[in-house]
């Protein structure tokens, strides 16, 4: 893979990690109004949870991939 493909599948990997970023903080707000209200659905709230903690992983996933290892 030459230098400019390298750029490329890094800032595809930057963009898609700040949509995945900008997701997971709608999910908080999603989540904290569903909280708030009396007569919230438990399983809604449980898959907007779970979502929520699937872009986490994702999110960490493509930071693994955007910081090389360094073996010391």
């Amino acid at each position: 893979m030459n230098a400019s493909a390298q750029l490329d599948l890094e800032e595809m990997l930057r963009i898609r990690m700040g949509v995945l970023r900008r997701e997971h903080r709608d999910l908080d707000d999603a989540i904290l109004a569903l909280e708030t209200q009396p007569a919230s659905d438990p399983l809604q709230l449980r898959r907007l949870k779970k979502r929520k903690l699937s872009l986490k992983d994702e999110i960490v996933r493509i930071g693994d991939q955007l910081i090389p290892d360094i073996i010391a």
